[in-house]
Order: C-alpha cells, then sequence, then structure tokens
C-alpha cells in the first residue's frame, strides 16, 4: 500500500522528468519506473512514480513522465549510470532499454532546483547560492564536492532551523552531477547573500513564525510581567498577542495603546523581552514554555497627537505606572526605553526623581517645576523600572571616546532605576559586495557604538551609571566617514508592528534594556519572595566583564581610574543561567533585611546590622595562597527630596544611605564594631574612613559608595578570607536625618546584602559546606552560580 500524493505534494517533494526511448525498436522498461521504499513501513513511500506514457510514432519515440523524489534522486541515477559500468550475462548494457538522455535527466533536475525569478546564467562561471536540507547528516559534504571540483566556496555559511546556506562559484554544468550526490539539495538561487531570517523573503519569513507560534505556550495570567513605557505595542501580531492581553494594553496619550512609531519600536521591545533575540527560537524546533507576560503603555504620541513637555514626562510616567498596577494585580518588571537629552549631566530632574520615587514606593506630583511628595515611602509599593541609557547621537572611529563624551540621558541617572547599556558580540562582516572592505567599529565583547555612558557626570557623587549592559548591536564603517547602524546581521531580531507575522531588527540601548528587563522578570519568577531592589542587586551581583573590558578594568592602575572604566561598562553582563542557576565554585549568598537607621528625637542614635558569614573556613583554607574573589552588591532605594535646591548638596537629594564593610583579618569582632561606629560619622562627615581592607578591594569605600547600589569586589588568599566572618551594614544621613522629618523617623528602610566567594581552582567544593551549614533557621537565602 502506498500513499497517494496531490499535484502540489509531488511538486515539493520531488521532480518531474520526461525519459525518451532510443526509438521503436528500443521501447522504455516501463515496469523499471515505478518503484517504493523496500522497508517495512506501512505506508511505503514512492521513490519514482511512472505518472505518464506517450507511445512512440514513426517520427517521434516513446516519452515517459517520471516524478522522482528528492531523497532518492541518487538511486534513480544510478539506473543509468549502471548501463556505463556494469553488462549483461549475454554481454549486453544493463538497463539499455532505459537510456535516453543522463545528461537530460541532470538537467531536467538542476532547473527545478532553480528557484528564484527569470532563468539561471547557463554559460560562464556564476557565484550561487545553494539551501541544503539539514535534516540531512551529509550537509557539510557540499564542501568536499567542491574541493573535488576544483570550485571556489564561501568560507561562512548560515543556519536556518531547516536550512544551511552555502555559496559557490561554478558554471551551471558543473553543477548537473550535485543533485545525485550525497548532498542534500534542496534549492538553488541567485545569491542574495542571506544573512539572517529577516533577508528572506516575506512568504518565508512568515512560515519560520507561524511555526514558532505553534510551538509557544503562554504564561498564566498571574505570572509576573514585563510593562513597557513606550511607544505601544502591536498586540495582534502572533508571537505577542497570547502573552499580552487587550485589557493590559495602556495608554496615556489618545485613545489607543497600538503602536503607532513608524518603526515599530514599542512591538520590537516587546519581543525581545519575551523572548529575548528571536533568532535562537525561529531555527529551533523545540516546544517553548513561556514565563512571563507582557503589559504595554503608550507614552509617546503617534501622528497628528500632540508631542509630550519633557516636564510632562515625569507625571506621564508616574500615570503610566499606575495603570497596569490597578488593572492586574501581578508582579511586575517595568521598562522604559524613552529618554531626553540631559540638561545637566549626572543630576537629578523632575523626570529622574519620579522614577526614584516610583521604585520606593512614593507618591509624586509635579506643581509647575517643582517636584513634589505626596506620600509616605510603602515598602509593599516598591518596584523595579529598567531603564535604558540612551544612545549617542553620532558616529565616529573612535567609538568609545564617542561613547564616552555622551552622556547618559535623563532619566538613566535615576538612583534607583536599574540602568542598562550596551555591549556588542556582533562583529560579523556582511558579504554583499557593496560593503566589501567595511568591518564593524566595536571588537568583541565592546562597548557598542551606540551606547551612552556616565563619564561626563559632573557631581563626584552621582551614581555610577550604566549598572550593566547588555548585547545592543554593533555599527558597520568603511573606515572613513559611512557608517551602517541599522544592519540586520549586527542587529536582534524582533516583531515587527507592520503585519500580524512580520520581523524586524532591534539595536542600541532599548534593546538592552528590553533583554535586562525579561532577565529580571525570569529571576523574579525563579525567586517570588525577593524584593524588587533584591532582583536589581542580583542582576548587577552576576555581571561579569567580557575579556574585553576585562582588559581596561584590571590592569594595575588606581582606583579612580579603575571607577571611569566601571561608568562605561557598569559591572559587565549577566547571563541567564548566572542568574537563575548553581554551580559548586561560587556560590552566592542573598540577605533581605530592615532596620530603623537613626533613633531619637534628633536622629543621634546610629543602628546597624551585622551579618556573621557562614564561609566555608576549612574549604577556604585548603585554599591556602590561592586567590578567592569575594563581590559584595548592597542594593536599597532611596527616597528623592522634593526641594530641588538642594538637588546639589550632599545629603540633600536621598533620604539616606547605607555603606558595607568588611571585617579585617586581624580584627576581632568588638574592634570591628568599634570601628564602624567611629568610620560611619567619618563617612557621613565627608572623611575617608579607616577600614583595614581598603588595598584589597577594586574600588574602596571613596569610589564605590555612590547612588543607591555598592558593589566592590575583595581579592585574596582563601586563608586570609577565612579570618573575614562578619559584614556590616550601616547608615549615612541623608534630607531624612538633616531635615529632622519627624513623620520618616520611624520608617524602616530595607536593603538587599548580595555575597558571593569564586575560585579558579578545581577540586574545591565552596556551595556544599555554606549549604549544609544554612539549614540552621537564619534568614539569609541561597542561590548559586
Amino acid at each position: 500500500m502506498a500513499t497517494e500524493f496531490t499535484d502540489d505534494e509531488l511538486g515539493a517533494q520531488g521532480t518531474i522528468i520526461v525519459l525518451e526511448g532510443e526509438g521503436a525498436a528500443y521501447p522504455l522498461k516501463l515496469d523499471s519506473l515505478s518503484s517504493l521504499t523496500r522497508h517495512q513501513k506501512v505506508p511505503k513511500q514512492p521513490r519514482w512514480l511512472l505518472l505518464s506514457v506517450r507511445p512512440a510514432t514513426e517520427t517521434e519515440p516513446e516519452r515517459a513522465t517520471v516524478w522522482v523524489s528528492d531523497k532518492h534522486r541518487a538511486a534513480f541515477m544510478k539506473l543509468f549510470e549502471d548501463y556505463l559500468a556494469e553488462n549483461t550475462k549475454k554481454g549486453n548494457p544493463k538497463n539499455q532499454d532505459l537510456i535516453a538522455n543522463i545528461s537530460r535527466i541532470r538537467s531536467a533536475v538542476l532547473d527545478d532546483l532553480w528557484t528564484s525569478e527569470g532563468e539561471p546564467p547557463r554559460h560562464g562561471r556564476h557565484w550561487w547560492e545553494l539551501w541544503l536540507d539539514t535534516a540531512s547528516p551529509h550537509v557539510d559534504t557540499i564542501r568536499g564536492y567542491a574541493a573535488a571540483h576544483e570550485l571556489r566556496m564561501q568560507s561562512r555559511s548560515f543556519r536556518f532551523r531547516d536550512r544551511a546556506v552555502f555559496w559557490i562559484e561554478a558554471s551551471w554544468a558543473e553543477l548537473q552531477p550535485l543533485p545525485f550526490t550525497a548532498v542534500p539539495v534542496a534549492e538553488i538561487r541567485r545569491p542574495e547573500f542571506i544573512e539572517t531570517i529577516e533577508d528572506l523573503s516575506t512568504a518565508e519569513q512568515g512560515e519560520y513564525v507561524s511555526e514558532l507560534a505553534e510551538r509557544v505556550s503562554a504564561a498564566d495570567d498571574d505570572a509576573p510581567a514585563v510593562c513597557h513605557l513606550d511607544t505601544g505595542v502591536f498586540r495582534n501580531h502572533v508571537l505577542l498577542a497570547a502573552s499580552l492581553d487587550q485589557s493590559d494594553l495602556h495608554t496615556v496619550i489618545g485613545t489607543s495603546g497600538t503602536d503607532m512609531n513608524p518603526y515599530g519600536h514599542g512591538t520590537s521591545m516587546a519581543g525581545i523581552a519575551l523572548f529575548g533575540d528571536l533568532d535562537a527560537a525561529l531555527q529551533s524546533a523545540e516546544p517553548i514554555q513561556l514565563r512571563h507576560r507582557l503589559e504595554s503603555v503608550r507614552l509617546e504620541p503617534g501622528p497628528n497627537e500632540a508631542s509630550l513637555d519633557p516636564l510632562d514626562y515625569g507625571s506621564a510616567t508616574v500615570q503610566a505606572v499606575a495603570l497596569p498596577e490597578i488593572t492586574a494585580n501581578r508582579p511586575r518588571v517595568f521598562a522604559l526605553t524613552l529618554s531626553a537629552e540631559p540638561d545637566n549631566p549626572g543630576e537629578p530632574t523632575l523626570w529622574s526623581a519620579a522614577i526614584d520615587a516610583l521604585a520606593m514606593g512614593t507618591d509624586s506630583d509635579r506643581d509647575g517645576d517643582q517636584f513634589r511628595l505626596i506620600s509616605l515611602p510603602d515598602a509593599d509599593a516598591t518596584r523595579l523600572i529598567v531603564v535604558a541609557a540612551g544612545n549617542v547621537d553620532t558616529y565616529v572611529g573612535d567609538h568609545l571616546t564617542n561613547s564616552d563624551l555622551s552622556a547618559i540621558e535623563d532619566p538613566a541617572q535615576a538612583w534607583n532605576a536599574l540602568t542598562v547599556g550596551a555591549y556588542t558580540e556582533m562583529t560579523e562582516t556582511p558579504q554583499h559586495p557593496q560593503y566589501a572592505g567595511w568591518k564593524p567599529l566595536a571588537e568583541p565583547g565592546e562597548l557598542s557604538p551606540h551606547s551612552r555612558t556616565s563619564m561626563l557626570f559632573k557631581h563626584r557623587k552621582a551614581p555610577i551609571k550604566p549598572d550593566i549592559c547588555m548585547e545592543g548591536g554593533n555599527v558597520l564603517t568603511d573606515g572613513g566617514q559611512m557608517f551602517e547602524d541599522k544592519l540586520p546581521i549586527l542587529s536582534l531580531r524582533s516583531t515587527s508592528n507592520t503585519s500580524d507575522i512580520a520581523l524586524t531588527s532591534a539595536n542600541a540601548t532599548s534593546a538592552a534594556a528590553a533583554q535586562a528587563a525579561r532577565l529580571a522578570v525570569l529571576a523574579m519568577d525563579r525567586y517570588p519572595a525577593y524584593w524588587p531592589e533584591s532582583i536589581r542587586g542580583l542582576l548587577t551581583h552576576e555581571a561579569d566583564w567580557t575579556p574585553a573590558m576585562d582588559r581596561r578594568i584590571h590592569p594595575p592602575q588606581g582606583k579612580k581610574k579603575r571607577l571611569e572604566q566601571i561608568r562605561r561598562y557598569g559591572w559587565g553582563t549577566p547571563k541567564e543561567d548566572a542568574v537563575l542557576n548553581s554551580s559548586t565554585r561560587a556560590v552566592t549568598l542573598v540577605t533581605q533585611d530592615q532596620f530603623v537607621p537613626f533613633e531619637g528625637a534628633d536622629f543621634h542614635m546610629r543602628q546597624f546590622r551585622l551579618h556573621t558569614l557562614p564561609w566555608p573556613r576549612e574549604a577556604l583554607e585548603e585554599l591556602g595562597a590561592a586567590d578567592v574573589r569575594l563581590r559584595i552588591t548592597l542594593s536599597y532605594f532611596i527616597e528623592p527630596s522634593a526641594s530641588r535646591r538642594g538637588w546639589r548638596n550632599r545629603y540633600a537629594y536621598a533620604s539616606h544611605s547605607l555603606r558595607f564593610d568588611l571585617q579585617g583579618q586581624v580584627e576581632t569582632r568588638q574592634e570591628f564594631i568599634n570601628r564602624i561606629n567611629r568610620d560611619a560619622q567619618v563617612q557621613e562627615d565627608g572623611g575617608a574612613s579607616g577600614a583595614t581592607t581598603t588595598d584589597r578591594w577594586l574600588l574602596g569605600e571613596q569610589q564605590r559608595n555612590l547612588g543607591s547600589l555598592h558593589q566592590d569586589e575583595w581579592t585574596g588568599s582563601g586563608s586570609e578570607l577565612a579570618r573575614c566572618n562578619s559584614v556590616a551594614v550601616f547608615p549615612v544621613g541623608g534630607w531624612w536625618k538633616n531635615n529632622g522629618r519627624s513623620d520618616r523617623k520611624d520608617l524602616p528602610v530595607r536593603y538587599a546584602l548580595i555575597l558571593s566567594l569564586r575560585t579558579a581552582e578545581q577540586g574545591i567544593d565552596l556551595y556544599t559546606p555554606i549549604a549544609t551549614q544554612l539549614q540552621v533557621p537564619i534568614e539569609t537565602e541561597i542561590t548559586a552560580t
């Protein structure tokens, strides 16, 4: 029993050819022109089929129309090739009555594989684009074919889920044997230098998108969400609709929350926040279970809508944050990818102060050009807000200097925001002849040429921004004054607002912020008990510098110089596996705590927290002189001051500040406590502390204590660290204390303290001893990376 095939199915899975007999005296052997597979599978599959026969006449030979399966072309051709190599017992050529014209058969099959418009060039040598079936294990035999026939090939190839694309230079005649080899040729095209799925035709892109949509399962309605404060989202896109309810599509402008931006900015950011770079998902065949959802609030005017005044963005953001919170009770991360040119780089503005108030859980408002706090901070209403650092305005050859001279935009200087810059690993060079001699601006792992930095922040106590970097794509240059900043091969793939299946490219710090928001919401799903300030701290803590960044940060140099480099790169880029999973040679401890920092009528009595560290002392001592790295992150939110007059003063903007320090290896516990009490007042007065471990720190307390997220690395021997048993978290006064605000006096402040140990030594298990020790009832939770 054989499977019945329609004409369309035959055309899609094989080639139809016409065979001619030698004449009336040599009829075709028709019973050989139909063949089924011989295995036991039922129903059997046809290898080749006789479709029709036209009898011979006095002037015309007999003709048979035969369909040949793509999978069995070589076996069919062997019928004819055997004629040249084998004889029957009577000495006659085998299959003599089937031979018409091997060249004609090869030509017919090759013509059938040609899928570009027009006829293929049949004379001379040309470049061809070969599309091979990746279901075959013989894809890479194309290189052997090229070598055997002395044909040139491009060294690179491009692979989709079910196709691999190669480029080869040959004559049409030199390609004729190719379909009858093991090389699984599916199509031959005129070279278009396919480099991304976006380079495919609209119909082909749609096939990939539709197939992916069938493999995706949306998260439950109460799952955490990324809420985009952007240009709206086109929710009819097949990859977004199931993850973005109509009720979660909001706007503070006009009546519609849909994306009317000509470039579909909000829709492309939503696709990245949901899937990351779509290329991997489109090329996979695996089912995808999403763990988070989407929300959207349109903040940018569409066509024929009045533009917002810059002062309005703070108020609009406050309103935008309220809309999804009223609609749905679920955890969420806010992603803000809009920005404005800063007047005074690094200094607070009405917009950035609104971000800080929202993160702290304080209701705020604008009165003219004044900022007002209209409620007490609410610990149950704190918010994680991810903000893009902003993009450079123009490009130059020295892209690092260009980024350093382009200050992070408003409101990304907000103390409580997770500010995201862009780096890039995308350094492929397009194959299209028009870009011959061009090259990417940034080397692998470097800052993206799109990204801004906080090098120009004028106030020496301004926060370190960006906090982290994520992939933001690269820029191509001809080495002179020509730059290409939107090439698909140097950008991320995402969803478009031009149709319900369209794809587009996305890059720069907006795409980086969308990826960071995705990672943050995945961490929120993984660790539901973590506060927003803890998630912010975790992503920063788990970031690492790429080798290109590390070469600029770790050479012997002063701490101020290192701080400058971190103002460019932040703390590097966090990987999903590091944030969500465990290993034995690196262990991370996350502690969430709160306390009232100052007491008494005049806030004179200072309180602090002392955390005893469950170091695996024996394991550390086993390391001896080998280095171990201790990274400490202190993440908390501050309440911004309502008085703009004091925003430039040392303790007038932040409600309070916190600091951390590590017990010295020769200090007793009481000596450490005495030092903390003494140094806390010295630091509040603007002086340097007497810390005994300063030389071991990457930055030191004078460089790290900026903003409301402090991070540093202590590096020394395992035996030294084994004697450092405590970390203190202590307060430094801000406007709560200095203004004597009685309504803030008894408010507790909360923080996340994150510590990790890491060693390069093999065979040392740091995780298990700590996990065993933490089985006693304490408030520390463990994750590991």
